[in-house]
C-alpha cells in the first residue's frame, strides 16, 4: 500500500511523493519561547515526531527544521514583567523546551533556527517582495500587499470576507488594506531592533519561517507541519511572501494535527484550562501521555480528561504486560512437540503488515497501536498455557522471536514508546523485591496474616500485586487525579 497524506492545501489525501525522491525536507513550526510549553505543544510535537520517524522507516532521507520564535510582542513583555533582556528569557525557555520533550521522547530536529540570529535573510526576502511590488514600506514598518498575490486564500479556503471577520486583523492607518500583513516592525522605545533600510526594528512573525525553511530546505517544502490554529494566518502568509518571492510552490504537502479540547472546550491560556507538561509529569510517567497522544488520530481533536489518561494508562501497562510474556515465553526450555498454534507460519508477517497499512494511512497511529494490541492479545493467550506448562515448541519460539523483535523496533523507533516500566524510585526496587519474597514464604508457609501486611506495605510504598504464573510481581500504581 503506498503511503497517503492528508494535504490542508487539496483537501484530501494524496499519495505522498517528495520532490526529489528518497528525500524528505520536513519543517515544523515551533514554540515562541516566552513560556512553559503545555499538552497543546506536547500534542504537535510527539505527532509530527512519529511522521518523520516513519517517514525514515520507510527508507526516506528526512531532513527536520523546527524554529525557535525568540523575538516577539510575547517575549518582550513578559521580559519587561520580568525586569529582564527579552533573549535571556528566550533562552532560559529554549532550554526549558528541551528538557520537557526529551522526557516525551521526541527526537530533536537536525536544526533549530532561531528568528534574531536569521535577521539578514528577512531583510533580503522583505528586500525582494518591494522589488517585485507585492510590499510597501510605510513610516518604518514593511507591509505584504495580500491584493497583489492571486492565490491569497488558497490554503484556509476562506474569502477576503472571511478572513476579516474570523481573525484578529490588525487595524493600521499604516495599511493599504486591512488584511495586510507586517513583514517589518518599525521599533519602539527600549524594545530590541536590527537596522535595516527602512529604519531600526525587527521582523514580523511571518516571515521568520519563510526564511528559515527557505535557508535550510529550499524554495519548496516536501512537509511543513504544525496546529490547525496555524493554517490561517500564520501559514497562509507564508504561502503568499514565499510563493510571490520565488515564484515556486511553497509547499508539497501541509499537515496539521488537532485541537486539544479539555472537558468538552478547546484549551487555551485564555480560559485558564491549559496544563503545562511540567504539572502533568507530576502526575505521570510521560509514556502515558505519549502514548495518550498517539491513541487518537493526529488530525482528529484530542479530548482530556483525567478518565481519558487513566485510559491510557491502562492501555499501555496492557501493552507492557504483554511484552514482558512475550519475553518470558522465550526464556522457556525448548519443547521437541508439534502442538504450535494454527496459522502460525502467516502470523508475525501479517501482524506487521495490518500496523504498516495503518500508517500508510495518513500516520493513523490509533489503528496501528490496535494491531499491536491484537498481536499482544495472542501472545498473552499462548502464555496462560505454556508459561504453566514451562516449554514452548521450538517452530512457536521462533515465530515469537519475529514478532519480538519486530516490536522492540516498532514501539521504540517508529513509535517512540518505551515498553519498558517506569523505573522505581531510587531505593524501592531492592525493598519491593525482598517485600515480594517476603510476602511469598509467608503465603506458602500459610501465615495469611503476614502476608497480607506485606502486600499493605507493598501498597504503600506506592505499587499493586499481580500473581502470574510465574510468581508474584510489583507493579507501580497510578498517581492520577
Amino acid at each position: 500500500m503506498p503511503l497517503r497524506v492528508y494535504n490542508t492545501l487539496t483537501g484530501d489525501k494524496q499519495p505522498f511523493e517528495p520532490l526529489t525522491p528518497g528525500k524528505v525536507g520536513m519543517y515544523v513550526c515551533g514554540v515562541t519561547v516566552y513560556d512553559d510549553c503545555h499538552l497543546g505543544h506536547a500534542r504537535c510535537y510527539v505527532s509530527f515526531d512519529v511522521i518523520r520517524r516513519y517517514l525514515i522507516r520507510r527508507g526516506y532521507d528526512v531532513t527536520h527544521v523546527q524554529n525557535f520564535t525568540d523575538i516577539d510582542d510575547k517575549i518582550i513583555q513578559r521580559a519587561a514583567e520580568r525586569g529582564e533582556d527579552p533573549l535571556t528569557l528566550a533562552r532560559e525557555y529554549e532550554k526549558r523546551y528541551f528538557e520537557v520533550f526529551d522526557r516525551l521522547g521526541v527526537r530533536r530536529a537536525d536544526r533549530y533556527p532561531r528568528a534574531t540570529e536569521e535577521i539578514e535573510g528577512m531583510i533580503a526576502l522583505i528586500g525582494r517582495l518591494i522589488e517585485k511590488n507585492h510590499a510597501y514600506p510605510s513610516d518604518g514598518d514593511v507591509y505584504f500587499s495580500t491584493s497583489s498575490f492571486a492565490g491569497y486564500g488558497k490554503l484556509s479556503k476562506r474569502t477576503p470576507e472571511s478572513m476579516m471577520a474570523g481573525a484578529r486583523v490588525e487595524i493600521s492607518e499604516k495599511k493599504r488594506d486591512p488584511l495586510d500583513f507586517a513583514l517589518w516592525k518599525k521599533s519602539k522605545p527600549g524594545e530590541p531592533s536590527w537596522p535595516s533600510p527602512w529604519g531600526d526594528g525587527r521582523p514580523g512573525w511571518h516571515i521568520e519561517c519563510s526564511v528559515m525553511s527557505g535557508k535550510y530546505l529550499g524554495d519548496t517544502l516536501d512537509i511543513h507541519g504544525g496546529g490547525q490554529d496555524l493554517i490561517f494566518p500564520h501559514h497562509e502568509n507564508e504561502i503568499a511572501q514565499s510563493e510571490a518571492a520565488s515564484g515556486k510552490p511553497f509547499v508539497r504537502y501541509f499537515l496539521h494535527n488537532g485541537f486539544v479540547t479539555v472537558d468538552g472546550e478547546k484549551m487555551s491560556k485564555s480560559l485558564g484550562n491549559f496544563r503545562t507538561l511540567e504539572e502533568l509529569y507530576r502526575q505521570v510517567d510521560p509514556m502515558i501521555l505519549r502514548f495518550f497522544i498517539l491513541s487518537t488520530h493526529y488530525r482528529s481533536p484530542l479530548t482530556f480528561t483525567a478518565k481519558k489518561l487513566q485510559d491510557a494508562e491502562a492501555g499501555l501497562s496492557r501493552l507492557r504486560e504483554g511484552r514482558r510474556h512475550l519475553t518470558e515465553l522465550l526464556k522457556l526450555k525448548i519443547s521437541s512437540g508439534s502442538d504450535v498454534e494454527p496459522g502460525l507460519a502467516e502470523w508475525p508477517a501479517a501482524v506487521q503488515a495490518e500496523f504498516e497499512d495503518a500508517m500508510d494511512d495518513d500516520f493513523n497511529t490509533a489503528e496501528a497501536i490496535g494491531a499491536i494490541f491484537r498481536m499482544l492479545s495472542r501472545v498473552n493467550q499462548i502464555y496462560d498455557r505454556r508459561a504453566r506448562e514451562g516449554t514452548v515448541p521450538a517452530e512457536l519460539s521462533g515465530a515469537l522471536k519475529k514478532i519480538a523483535a519486530w516490536i522492540e523496533v516498532t514501539a521504540a523507533d517508529v513509535l517512540g514508546v518505551s515498553l519498558n516500566a517506569a523505573p522505581a524510585p531510587a531505593g524501592d526496587s531492592g525493598e519491593i523485591e525482598k517485600l515480594l519474597a517476603g510476602r511469598d514464604a509467608a503465603r506458602k508457609e500459610k501465615r495469611y496474616a503476614d502476608a497480607d501486611r506485606i502486600r499493605d506495605e507493598i501498597a504503600r510504598l506506592g505499587y499493586q500485586i499481580q500473581d502470574t504464573p510465574l510468581g508474584p510481581r510489583a507493579v507501580k500504581k497510578s498517581v492520577l487525579t
